[in-house]
C-alpha cells in the first residue's frame, strides 16, 4: 500500500462518519499493539531473554486466550 496520497484525478469513495471513526479506532489499536511489541523487543535487545521461571508457559497463554474467545461467543446448541 502506498503512502502517497491519491492523485487529484482519482476519485475516492468517502466513508460514512461512523465507518471512518471505526477505521481510526482500529488504526489506534494496531499502533498501540505495535508499540507494545516494539517495547518488548527493545527490552530483550537491551537486557537479553528473561529466565524461563519468569515466563508463562505458552499452553497457559493459549488456554486463557481460548477461554476469552469462548466467553465472547454465545454458545450454540
Amino acid at each position: 500500500m502506498s503512502e502517497q496520497p491519491a492523485s487529484a484525478d482519482t476519485a475516492r469513495q468517502q466513508l460514512e462518519p461512523a465507518a471512518a471513526d471505526a477505521v481510526r479506532a482500529y488504526a489506534a489499536r494496531t499502533r498501540e499493539n505495535a508499540d507494545q511489541l516494539a517495547a518488548v523487543l527493545e527490552d530483550i535487545a537491551a537486557n537479553g531473554l528473561p529466565s524461563a521461571e519468569d515466563c508463562t508457559p505458552w499452553e497457559e497463554l493459549r488456554e486463557a486466550h481460548l477461554a476469552r474467545l469462548a466467553a465472547q461467543r454465545p454458545a450454540v446448541a
